[in-house]
């Protein structure tokens, strides 16, 4: 068993907390749904958002979470890099898994499809 990094990003169209906190489950659901996890795989769970992203924490959404309890979160602020993608969640969620790199499905959503349009489902 290896632990492997899986990225995914959403934005959203507001700085407000119940957008936030939406696009933050619905993000997680979407990494925990294409990699096949449970929360008892996770190691642990980082979270960036843009500096315009100020209403709330996105962890709060993930810590109420059934059987997330125990997840270790953690929040920080994205590299303000001028130009870049604005109103942005970012998750790398860190998996205790027998997956290889390659099969590890990363999950962008909205208007984070343009980070990483290679690593986007269509």
């Amino acid at each position: 068993m290896s632990v492997r990094g899986i990225r995914g990003a959403i934005t959203v169209d507001v700085n407000e907390e119940q957008p936030i906190l939406q696009a933050t489950v619905e993000l997680l659901n979407g990494i925990v749904a294409a990699n096949s996890i449970v929360p008892e795989d996770i190691a642990y769970v980082f979270i960036t958002v843009t500096g315009d992203l100020d209403d709330t924490f996105p962890a709060r959404a993930i810590r109420q979470m059934s059987g997330w309890e125990l997840v270790p979160l953690m929040c920080a602020l994205e590299v303000p890099v001028k130009g870049s993608l604005e109103k942005c969640i970012r998750l790398m969620v860190l998996v205790n898994t027998d997956k290889s790199q390659k099969a590890i499905e990363h999950v962008y959503l909205g208007g984070a499809q343009t980070l990483r349009p290679d690593l986007t489902k269509s």
